[in-house]
Parts: C-alpha cells; sequence; structure tokens
C-alpha cells in the first residue's frame, strides 16, 4: 500500500563530528519501533562502514526510515566532516528540511556551519536539537544564542530564523520543547518534524526522478537512490535515462526498494515524494534524472565546492610488491579508483606521468579514507603528499585559503600561534575564556595540511582544530612544510636491535628490530633539514676479544607509528607512502641514492 506524500517526510541531520549525530538516528529508530523489543541491536547502527565504526565519524551519507503512527519519516544522516562536505551537498535535493544537533557544551561549530550553510541556500527549513544537556558543563541557552547568531550571519530568512528548538540527550534518549519539561522520550521530537517539516513537493506528469546516491548489489548490480519527484514508478516499468553528457537511453526497473530501519524493503510501485532505490541500469551516475517520457527535461543538479587537493597514486614498485595484497596492477588500480569515482562526486581521476593516477579531493582525509579502504580490499599502491590544486586567473596564481577555528589550552597559545605564523596562516580573533582560549584565523590550505598534528603536539592532545575551504586566493609564497630530514635506509634485508642502537643518537626512529626494510625505505627522522644514508641492518662483528657486558640486551626506546593520514601529511613531494593491506611503509619516490641526486640536481637547474 502507498503511503500518499502528505504522510511523507524527508530530513537530513546535519552537525558537526561527534556532536551526537549518529546516536540521535538510533534512538529515532528504537522509539519509532524499527527494532523488535528484544533484537540485540549495535551502538551507531548507520555507521555501517568498519572505517566510520573505529575512527567514530560518519564518511558516507545514508538513508533509513521511521514509520511513526501513519507517517513515513524518511531520514538522511549525511557526514559532519567538511572532506566529505559532498555527501552533504548531493542529498539536499533529495529532502525538504534538516535537523541541525549542536552539542550543548561546543555550540556550532565549522562543519555546522559548512552544512547549514547549503541547507538554508536550498529554502530548507531547519529544526535545532541542542544535545548532550546530560553533561554536567554544558551551556544548552549559550548554544541556543549561538545558532541564532549563525543564523544570521548565513542570511537565514524569517521563516528559517524561527526555527523551533527542542533540548535533549540522544544517549539517554530524551527530547523536550522546553529545558524544564519531563526527561520522558523523543515523541516531542517527532511531533516537531511532522509539524515543521513540509510534505515533499509533488510535481504533475509523469515519473521524474533525479538520482542523489549509488548503491551496489551483488545481484542487481548498480541502484540509483534518490526522490521521486512526480509519477509513479512500477518494478517492470521501462524508463528513460538521461545521462551527464545529454545522451538518453532506455531501461527496464529490475528492483524497486523502500528503506524500512536499518535495511530496505522490496515493493512493487512507488509514488512522487518517497525516497526509493531503483536497479536495472547498465549505467548510472549521481546527478543524471530517470524519467517516464523520453521528451521530458534533465533535472539540475546541486552544485559542489570544487576539490582543493590532488594526491598521486602509482603501482607499488618496491622490492617487496604483491607479498600481501591481490590487486597490485595499474589496471586493477585504475578500474578502482574509476569505480570510486562514479559513486563519490567529489572525487575525480585523471591520468599522470609515468603512469601515475591523479586523485582530486576535497581534502586529505577524504583520500585517506580511500587508501584506507583500498588497503582492506587486498590492494597495494604507493601514494604522495597532498598538494594543493592552483588556479590561474588574469596573469595570478591563486591557491585556495582556508578559515580556522581553534580551541587551545590557553598555557599553549604562544606556541600554536607561532606555529600558525611559520605556515603563512594570519589570526583574525580570538576570545579567552579559561583555561581555553579560541582562535579564528584564515591561511592557505597548504600550510595547513599536517598541522593538525603539530597542534596535537603543542597542547598535548588538548587542541581541537576545525577548517573550511573559503575561497581561491593570491598565492601565498614559499613555505617550509616539514624542518626535519630522514634518515634513508641505503640497505635491503632485516633491521638488528645493534644497527638501531646506533642510529638511536640520530633521531628518531620509525621502526623497530626484526622488521623488513629496503635500500630507499624511510626509517626515521633527524633533526637536521637533510636526508642522511644510513644502514639499519648492520649486524655486530664478532671477534675472538670479548666485550664488558656481552650478552647484554638492547633496550631500544619505542619507535613513532604513523597513521595512514599522519603517514600522508608527514611525507615530503619527493616521497611516497606505501600503503599494503599489512603495512605502511614511507619511502622516496626513488630508491637509490644516485637516482636521487640526479633528481635533485635536474630540480635545481630547472629552477635557475
Amino acid at each position: 500500500m502507498q503511503t500518499p506524500s502528505s504522510h511523507i517526510r524527508n530530513i537530513a541531520i546535519i552537525a558537526h563530528v561527534d556532536h551526537g549525530k549518529t546516536s540521535l538516528v538510533d534512538q529515532l529508530l528504537r522509539q519509532g519501533g524499527a527494532f523488535r523489543a528484544n533484537q540485540t541491536v549495535a551502538e551507531r547502527v548507520m555507521d555501517s562502514m568498519d572505517l566510520e565504526r573505529e575512527k567514530g565519524i560518519t564518511i558516507r551519507s545514508k538513508n533509513t526510515s521511521v514509520r511513526w503512527h501513519d507517517n513515513i519519516v524518511n531520514i538522511v544522516d549525511t557526514p559532519g566532516h567538511a572532506d566529505f562536505g559532498a555527501e552533504v551537498e548531493r542529498v539536499m535535493r533529495m529532502v525538504d528540511g534538516v535537523m541541525l544537533v549542536v552539542d550543548a557544551y561546543d555550540g556550532p561549530q565549522a562543519q555546522t556551519r559548512f552544512v547549514l550553510k547549503k541547507a538554508l541556500q536550498e529554502g530548507l527549513k531547519p529544526i535545532v536539537f541542542i544535545n548532550k544537556i546530560d553533561r554536567p558543563d554544558c551551556n544548552p541557552e549559550g548554544a541556543h544564542d549561538k545558532v541564532l547568531e549563525l543564523f544570521l550571519e548565513l542570511n537565514a530568512t524569517e521563516d528559517q530564523f524561527n526555527a523551533p528548538f527542542l533540548y535533549g540527550s540522544a544517549r539517554d534518549g530524551y527530547a523536550m520543547r522546553n529545558l524544564t519539561d519531563e526527561k520522558k522520550d523523543m515523541m516531542p521530537l517527532f511531533e516537531a518534524i511532522l509539524e515543521r517539516i513540509p510534505p515533499p513537493r509533488v510535481e504533475p506528469g509523469d515519473f521524474r526522478m533525479l538520482v542523489s546516491n549509488i548503491g551496489w548489489s551483488d545481484y542487481v548490480g548498480r541502484i540509483a537512490v534518490g526522490k521521486i519527484l512526480a509519477g509513479t514508478v512500477c518494478t517492470g516499468d521501462s524508463i528513460w535515462v538521461c545521462h551527464g553528457d545529454g545522451k538518453r537511453e532506455r531501461a527496464k526497473i529490475t528492483k524497486l526498494f523502500e528503506y524500512s530501519g536499518v535495511s530496505t524493503e522490496d515493493t512493487s510501485s512507488a509514488s512522487a515524494g518517497n525516497i526509493v532505490g531503483l536497479a536495472g541500469f547498465e549505467r548510472i551516475d549521481i546527478g543524471e534524472t530517470l524519467m517516464g517520457n523520453e521528451e521530458m527535461e534533465a533535472l539540475p543538479f546541486v552544485e559542489i565546492d570544487p576539490p582543493t587537493i590532488q594526491m598521486e597514486f602509482a603501482v607499488n614498485d618496491g622490492p617487496f610488491a604483491g607479498e600481501d595484497g591481490k590487486f597490485v596492477t595499474s589496471r586493477q588500480i585504475r578500474e578502482r579508483l574509476t569505480r570510486e569515482e562514479r559513486s563519490n562526486i567529489s572525487i575525480s581521476v585523471t591520468d599522470g606521468p609515468g603512469g601515475t593516477f591523479l586523485v582530486n579531493a576535497r581534502g586529505s582525509m577524504q583520500i585517506a579514507v580511500l587508501v584506507e579502504t583500498m588497503r582492506r580490499e587486498g590492494y597495494e599502491v604507493l601514494v604522495s603528499r597532498p598538494r594543493v590544486i592552483l588556479q590561474h586567473k588574469d596573469g595570478k596564481t591563486l591557491e585556495p585559503f582556508e578559515d580556522v577555528w581553534l580551541e587551545v589550552p590557553t598555557e599553549a597559545l604562544g606556541s600554536v600561534m607561532k606555529g600558525l605564523a611559520a605556515r603563512k596562516v594570519q589570526i583574525s580573533a580570538m576570545e579567552s575564556h579559561l583555561p581555553t582560549t579560541s582562535v579564528e584565523a584564515h591561511g592557505p590550505t597548504r600550510g595547513l595540511i599536517g598541522f593538525e598534528f603539530d597542534l596535537m603536539t603543542l597542547t598535548n592532545g588538548r587542541g581541537v582544530m576545525s577548517h573550511l575551504f573559503s575561497a581561491y586566493e593570491p598565492y601565498a609564497g614559499e613555505l617550509t612544510s616539514r624542518l626535519t630530514g630522514t634518515l634513508v635506509s641505503m640497505d635491503t634485508g632485516v633491521t638488528t636491535a645493534y644497527a638501531l642502537d646506533q642510529l638511536e643518537a640520530r633521531g628518531i626512529l620509525f621502526i623497530g628490530a626484526g622488521e623488513d626494510v629496503y635500500e630507499g625505505m624511510i626509517v626515521g627522522e633527524n633533526p637536521r633539514a637533510e636526508d642522511i644514508p644510513v644502514n639499519p641492518t648492520r649486524e655486530k662483528q664478532l671477534t675472538n676479544v670479548r666485550s664488558h657486558g656481552e650478552g647484554k640486551g638492547i633496550q631500544l626506546t619505542p619507535h613513532r607509528k604513523f597513521t595512514l593520514e599522519r603517514a600522508l601529511e608527514y611525507i615530503e613531494p619527493d616521497e611516497y607512502v606505501e600503503a599494503t593491506p599489512e603495512n605502511l611503509r614511507l619511502r622516496k619516490k626513488f630508491l637509490k641514492l644516485e637516482d636521487r641526486k640526479r633528481e635533485a640536481k635536474l630540480a635545481n637547474i630547472a629552477a635557475q
């Protein structure tokens, strides 16, 4: 039985990272009856990717549905991190309202500003949920005022400014219209959604739908996900697909499903207003139009911000290539990147020099997630340091700049400001509220690459940083990204405790004893801004003379371990991260010392 559009509400939940958005969806599903009373349900059910559970963030937007009384509330859970902003932008055409989730302690943050701006520009009606009011140090009234200030800054209409505010705890499962109300359940939030969010607008005429997301099934192939804007579609229908290049071709619907709880249900037909998935396409991409009539016009797609970061992918040509990966060839890597490009509109892939692939994206974290996913799928790949995408206009070179928001311990403020100045980031505002200080700044994206990790060091892990693309501005000049040099292995073999014990005096090690290394692999860091060739595989020479303390075990200092994100932002332009299913290695692009010297000489000649 089809639900009339007047009983459908399509809503996106948007928020900054870790403000409780995904936990709130869990509670709505539970209290909306999506789970059986005796059903065991994992927390953060919407974060289905392993990486999402591990990092505690949402990476891919997802759909779910809650049936409340006779109504269907379709919920789209969207990412809060700016690197995954295209996931936010592309679902704005699927929904008719947004629920803004704000931490009662932190208030609206950088990504709150980003996603809310996109929603308000689309004319969507907001509901604000001030979360985590169970925290002893929360300030829900202050968060309320800051959200209203943000509405004013983002030029909200009068209707959007008058959004209803609710308060509650997603963890404990209650929502209230007023802070003095009874802490009972989520019913006030359900009621606010039905009252505030309008039913979907339904156009007259034949079936028409914009593809806002792409799914995949091993049984039916690519699945087009979107909101039906007009008409009705049934399983077995013959429809038309208008591709991005303007070409139109027929397709037959082989499968049609609706969302129900955290799963899907097959249905024979669906009507305008509902969010559905359709299968039966040889080729379908995000932003394309499905329609029942060949003569209909294609729908416009929401414009997304341009990519600002580029990274180079290459085939692993190291001595250990293929030892623990299944997919190692250029053809396999190309196919995987092409598949990612089709389902992720904020990533584009082009051929680079020497058989490499250039991947453009919003940020380095977005590409790091792609690389980590590929590792887990069995791929081996070399990845370069992120570099910004420059633009040239009227004879000037332009580069991307970002707005930066920091919350740092006041005693570390001097060190943080010195670090920002070295990266050509300018302070625009500061506000002290002991024991921390809030800092607003503006600077080139180049300078911010890797700074988040420096911030952790400067503040003993207590600093918080958010950043957001602002605009392309004139090139800020040369800046130094890394002040230290590296220790580079000059031999291939297995590291020995004896050799590493000798090397500890020269810097910080990235490897331990008994590990495989090869010539050109980076095994440590030295304080001087130059690379030093070392031999970490050297063994102690045996002699006939007993030495004092012979047989005493060597105690090595614990070596530095890198996450993939940290490794990618640590390396220099002449270096790669070798990512395989079992290992992360840092290495030089040219493994042999003589090759590196030759390339450096050529680079100096070219610069003159």
